[in-house]
C-alpha cells in the first residue's frame, strides 16, 4: 500500500505543479484500532512554486483527492498549515507525530516538530477534543442500543483532555498509549481493551447494548472537564516571525530560488 500511496502523492505534484513536504496517516490507522476495512486517511501539506503566492486574489489553498473506498487524501499549502499551526491546530499536530509517515523531504516536517510545544495551546486543545468528543457522544451512544465502536471516537479526544490536564502537552497519537497512561480502574480498562481487541479481530461492531460502565466513565469526565476547559488559557508567545522565516525558507529551498 506504501507504493500505491507514494505513487499517488507524486501524481498529485505533477497534476498540481507544488511539492510535498511529508505526508503522513491521521485517521484510525494512526490511532492504533484500525479495523481490517478501515480506509487509508493520508494528509500531507505542499508548497507552490512562489510566483503563485504573489497574486492579488486569494487562491484555494486545499488539494483534495476524490474519496474511494480504500483511500482518502487530502492536504494544506504551507501557508494555511503555518497559519493553523501558529493556533495550535489540533489535528495538524496529530499529523506531525503520526508514526505511520508515506513519505518526507527536504526537512519541513522535522522542523515544526521542533516548534511544536512552542505553539502548544492547552486551551485550543481541550476545547478542539472536548468538542469531539461530546458530539461523537451526542450523535453515537444515547439509548439502550448504540453503534459501540463508536466508542472509540469519543474516548479517544476525552483521553487527550485527560493528558493535556495531566501534563499541560500536546497528547500521544496512539489511543494504547493513553489508556496505559490514564485509565487506572482495571475493570474500566478490561471493558477499553476488549473492546480494542474486538475492532483489531474485524469483527462487526455495529449496534449493541450501550455499555454502562463506559457512558458512567464519559458523563463524569464531560462534567470534569468542562470545568478544566473553563481554566485553560494561552500563555504562549506570538510565533509569527519565526514562521514567517520558516515560510521563505522553504519557498527558497524547494524552488532553489
Amino acid at each position: 500500500m506504501l507504493e500505491v500511496i507514494q505513487k499517488e502523492i507524486k501524481q498529485i505534484e505533477q497534476a498540481h505543479n507544488v511539492k510535498i513536504l511529508f505526508a503522513v496517516e491521521s485517521g484510525s490507522r494512526a490511532w492504533g484500532f484500525p479495523s481490517q476495512d478501515s480506509d487509508y486517511d493520508v494528509r500531507f501539506v505542499y508548497i507552490q512554486r512562489p510566483e503563485w503566492y504573489l497574486s492579488i486574489d486569494d487562491k484555494r489553498d486545499v488539494i483534495e483527492v476524490p474519496i474511494n473506498n480504500l483511500l482518502d487524501i487530502n492536504g494544506w499549502d504551507i501557508r494555511k498549515a503555518l497559519k493553523l499551526f501558529r493556533k495550535s491546530n489540533p489535528p495538524l499536530l496529530e499529523w506531525l507525530i503520526s508514526d505511520i509517515v508515506y513519505y518526507e523531504s527536504f526537512g519541513f516536517k522535522d522542523e515544526l516538530l521542533e516548534l511544536k510545544q512552542q505553539v502548544f495551546s492547552p486551551r485550543a486543545s481541550v476545547h478542539h477534543y472536548l468538542s469531539m468528543a461530546k458530539g461523537n457522544y451526542r450523535d453515537y451512544l444515547q439509548g439502550e442500543q448504540v453503534k459501540i465502536k463508536k466508542y472509540f471516537y469519543v474516548l479517544r479526544p476525552l483521553l487527550a483532555c485527560m493528558w493535556i490536564e495531566k501534563y499541560n502537552a500536546n497528547p500521544p497519537i496512539l489511543f494504547q498509549e493513553l489508556v496505559n497512561d490514564l485509565i487506572v480502574d482495571s475493570h474500566l480498562k478490561r471493558e477499553i481493551e476488549e473492546l480494542l481487541r474486538r475492532k483489531i479481530a474485524g469483527e462487526e461492531l455495529h449496534l449493541e447494548k450501550r455499555i454502562d460502565t463506559l457512558n458512567q466513565f464519559i458523563e463524569e469526565k464531560f462534567a470534569h472537564l468542562t470545568e478544566f476547559a473553563a481554566t485553560c488559557h494561552n500563555e504562549m508567545q506570538d510565533p509569527t516571525d519565526q514562521l514567517d522565516e520558516l515560510y521563505r525558507k522553504y519557498l527558497k529551498k524547494v524552488w532553489n530560488e
